[in-house]
């Protein structure tokens, strides 16, 4: 894999999460089908749609899917499903995105790392755990951080990153896998290390 990085003098470095530090949005695919399966969808679940939707709020994505298939559902039940199945997949542990995983363990002696991810808490935490990431992140930022869940593609849980950071959010360089997630970064002031999810 080739990361091209913009020209700058970064202060800090923020990295999602799944699909960018841990290679697990085909888990993350596999537990939305299934929950999406129990909830009344009939066939299999549109994968290019699914990644379009990458770093989003996990409640969002379900209303999202819902609409598009016009299901009739409660988006916290169906995340709440897709979370337990995700989980338990974990368990079995997870592979890591190598150039951005060594990157960022270059980096974490010199400066300042964050986590800004769509996953809920009890979701993110095991999965650093599970990596052996954890001890790389002492912030870590998700939608139950920022007001009315403002997550991915608004800027506000990058700002408030770079605020725990403790550096402006123009010398925060972002590593990224999804659209939604580039977006937010853009929006917030911070340039953008485009990291492919599909590989």
């Amino acid at each position: 894999m080739q990361l091209d990085f913009p020209p700058g003098d970064f202060a800090a470095y923020i990295f999602d999460l799944d699909g960018t530090l841990i290679d697990t949005m085909p888990v993350h695919f596999l537990a939305w089908q299934a929950a999406m399966q129990a909830a009344g969808l009939r066939g299999p679940l549109d994968e290019d749609h699914f990644y379009s939707l990458g770093g989003m709020p996990t409640h969002e994505v379900a209303a999202i899917m819902g609409r598009r298939y016009g299901l009739a559902l409660d988006p916290h039940a169906v995340t709440h499903a897709k979370e337990q199945r995700y989980l338990d997949v974990l368990k079995s542990g997870v592979t890591l995105v190598a150039p951005v995983v060594e990157f960022a363990r270059r980096v974490a002696a010199t400066h300042p790392l964050a986590i800004v991810t769509g996953g809920a808490p009890d979701v993110a935490h095991p999965s650093l755990a599970v990596s052996g990431l954890a001890e790389l992140f002492d912030i870590v930022v998700t939608p139950h951080d920022v007001p009315a869940g403002r997550g991915k593609p608004a800027p506000d849980m990058f700002l408030l990153a770079a605020e725990r950071l403790g550096v402006s959010p123009g010398r925060c360089l972002v590593f990224e896998d999804a659209e939604p997630g580039i977006l937010a970064a853009r929006a917030a002031g911070m340039q953008v290390v485009h990291v492919p999810s599909r590989r």
